[in-house]
């Protein structure tokens, strides 16, 4: 096989796969009602000078179904990480009891829970586009490969076939962990 031909190919499906884990990120950033410790993955707090994550100067676990507990190293920071979480605004008030931050994360409501569901396949429909978009470059770059006589007429029709599977293959990808995270948010 041509290696500027694999190496279009495999750029498409690496980044399609980049689109995936992006999506996947995004997607545990979203609270079903339930405790999450993916939802403070990105606060950072300001403290020691500088940012820094949570998850990085703390332990957080799940205490039960609806609460998030985060205990510091540093007793000290117990204030700065409650402030983070505040200007955070993931929905939660942050309780501190001087040991320890815990979080109480309330019910979704129905509405939330619908207003959460459109979010969610807004968001499968960007990944699906981005998805698409990668296809189109790949495609663009094989017929131009092609044109300059690096690979012939069928090469290019197999290459395009092997790029389709491959945007097939993602955007049902797509689907499915949508399908999921809708499931975990209407499920009350």
């Amino acid at each position: 096989m041509n290696p500027e031909k694999r190496a279009v190919i495999d750029d498409a499906k690496d980044r399609m796969e980049k689109t995936i884990h992006s999506l996947l990120e995004d997607l545990s950033q979203i609270r079903a009602g339930k405790a999450n410790p993916a939802i403070l993955s990105k606060i950072q707090v300001s403290s020691y000078g500088g940012h820094i994550y949570i998850n990085q100067m703390a332990n957080i676990f799940i205490q039960d179904i609806r609460t998030l507990v985060v205990e510091p190293w540093d007793k000290s920071t117990l204030k700065d990480i409650e402030k983070a979480i505040e200007k955070a605004n993931i929905g939660v008030m942050p309780v501190n009891d001087g040991e320890r931050v815990r979080l109480p994360f309330p019910a979704l409501t129905h509405d939330r829970r619908e207003e959460l569901a459109k979010v969610l396949h807004k968001m499968g429909e960007s990944a699906k586009v981005a998805i698409r978009n990668i296809r189109r470059d790949g495609n663009d770059h094989l017929k131009k490969l092609e044109k300059e006589k690096v690979i012939s007429e069928d090469e290019l029709h197999r290459a395009e076939k092997e790029v389709q599977e491959a945007t097939d293959s993602h955007i049902s990808s797509i689907d499915k962990e949508i399908k999921i995270k809708e499931i975990e948010i209407r499920d009350i």
